[in-house]
């Protein structure tokens, strides 16, 4: 593996400066720009419109203690309880207990979250014990927060904003991140230097040919950072979220979990409520535990799909609640309120990243990170629901406020020509031109839903090893000069990376199931770190 995507000249190379640099535009990058005071720049940096992000396609919430039925402590149970084992408790607790406080913050940036008789209104999802999510248009609730944030970023004068602008890699010396390379469509590369580093860019859901994930979520930051010499981990687990609409040759559309959450069952062909069987919280068990049962009952039925079903819940409470879901099924002349909604698990959230600590710091001094491309220690082995986007609030603060403190240490002259950028990276690699980028893309996406989904054994992923390591030595070693090639070594490296730890750990636990090894093991109540490239890949 090279340690840059591209080869570059810094003497050749437009140069940027900035304190601050942070990359990616979802809830966590754009929550840290916030929090930066005036007199310390900012540059946000994001590789398509700054309004696609995995946050604006959120639909469930953001969950909070904030009824005097609730307790921090039932929220801190019910994330470990999900987490099977793998939760960090004191990060746990630090992020519940911060959540009134962000909830409370966007609503100061203008967030309009629904309300119940003047007060906000509060839902239930799978896993929680209280009703406790705040949502916003009812079923749309990333898209109104992100528009809030978006906003106030748009109108703060010391954040800069680039969209269209591919980040291809870390810039480090001596081990310590000192900005980004990156490229924009009618400047080409360049050199982002920064005192600090905040890295938000999201997740990977896009390795999987089902997904929820916008097109965008191709794991970029996580390969950088892992080509940069982060700690990465527990990149076994991603989570799948159990009801996405599922109609033969259209797109995946997420069904939010507050559905169930306000009371539809899920029935199989036989429109037997089969959850009951399963475990006794029924639709409303954690994630991984409903995503499991629906892919069983889809093997015992010999069925693509198994179904929700609305029809006994009241038709008004349906349409307000779900206005985003209604209007999309109607799309396919699916009325939520009178018919049967077609579903099954797509890939939804990566649990797995790079490794941070309780402020956000990673591995490398002048990197942080915040949000879907982190490894924080809040979701163990299984996210519980909406407490993904209270995650990059948190993280988000977190990181700007460690950002802060060591930028106002530095001096603003950057002497960039004393930087050790390693001059191995001029160096160019063998052209593209005979690689068949969509091919390869859409082969790896499949193979990772075949053999790397929510039902796993040694056979099938050693299988999808072979696969992709053979994918890796040719793609990985040539040069690429647009986007989707770039995807594609981000998408190879990451997907790598999962085969290996899916396969390094023998237990089933949360959202990694094996079902050669289908039991809890104690044994494996610990992180898998994710080796050093030199140790699985081959240039």
């Amino acid at each position: 593996m090279h340690r840059y995507l591209v080869p570059f000249n810094p003497k050749q190379t437009p140069h940027f400066f900035t304190d601050v640099l942070v990359i990616g535009a979802g809830i966590a990058g754009l929550r840290a720009a916030l929090a930066v005071p005036p007199g310390i720049d900012v540059l946000v940096v994001t590789k398509d419109s700054i309004q696609q992000s995995n946050s604006a396609y959120a639909q469930g919430g953001i969950a909070g203690v904030l009824s005097p039925e609730d307790r921090f402590e039932h929220h801190v149970d019910d994330t470990l309880i999900a987490g099977a084992g793998l939760c960090d408790p004191a990060i746990v607790d630090l992020v519940v207990r911060e959540a009134p406080e962000q909830i409370n913050d966007l609503i100061n940036l203008g967030c309009k979250f629904d309300l119940e008789e003047g007060q906000l209104a509060l839902t239930r999802e799978g896993g929680h014990s209280h009703r406790r999510i705040v949502h916003a248009l009812g079923d749309a609730t990333g898209f109104e927060v992100m528009r809030a944030i978006i906003t106030r970023a748009k109108q703060t004068p010391n954040i800069t904003i680039w969209d269209d602008t591919f980040t291809l890699d870390l810039l480090t010396d001596n081990g310590r991140c000192v900005g980004a390379l990156v490229h924009r469509p009618n400047q080409g590369k360049l050199l982002i230097w920064a005192k600090q580093t905040i890295l938000a860019s999201g997740g990977a859901g896009i390795v999987y040919r089902e997904t929820t994930n916008p097109p965008v979520a191709t794991g970029d930051g996580m390969a950088a950072a892992y080509r940069a010499g982060a700690s990465l981990r527990d990149m076994e687990f991603m989570q799948f979220h159990p009801t996405v609409l599922y109609v033969a040759g259209s797109s995946r559309f997420l069904i939010s979990e507050a559905v169930r959450g306000e009371g539809a069952y899920l029935r199989d062909k036989q429109m037997d409520r089969f959850m009951l069987k399963v475990d006794p919280r029924a639709e409303l068990a954690p994630r991984d535990v409903v995503a499991q049962a629906i892919v069983r009952c889809m093997e015992r039925t010999k069925h693509p799909n198994v179904y929700l079903d609305l029809r006994h819940l009241d038709t008004a409470l349906v349409k307000k609640r779900f206005p985003g879901i209604d209007k999309m099924c109607r799309g396919f002349g699916l009325d939520i309120t009178s018919d049967l909604i077609p579903v099954r698990p797509g890939a939804h959230y990566m649990i797995g990243g790079v490794t941070t600590d309780e402020k956000g710091k990673t591995s490398i001094p002048g990197l942080w990170a915040a949000g879907e491309v982190t490894s924080t220690g809040l979701h163990g082995a299984n996210r519980l629901a909406s407490n993904s986007l209270l995650e990059g609030l948190v993280f988000g603060s977190a990181c700007a406020r460690g950002a802060i403190e060591a930028a106002s240490k530095m001096p603003d002259q950057v002497a960039a020509c004393g930087v050790a950028i390693t001059w191995g990276s001029a160096i160019a690699k063998p052209p593209a031109a005979d690689i068949d980028v969509a091919d390869i893309t859409n082969s790896l996406r499949a193979l990772m839903v075949r053999n790397m989904g929510i039902i796993r054994d040694r056979a099938g992923l050693e299988e999808a090893g072979h696969d992709t390591a053979f994918w890796c030595r040719y793609v990985l070693a040539r040069e690429f000069t647009q986007r989707a090639g770039w995807e594609l070594q981000n998408l190879l490296t990451i997907a790598r990376l999962m085969i290996h730890s899916a396969l390094a750990r023998e237990e089933s636990r949360g959202v990694h199931f094996r079902s050669d090894f289908p039991e809890r093991d104690e044994a494996w109540k610990r992180h898998i770190i994710c080796p050093p490239p030199a140790d699985i890949f081959a240039d």
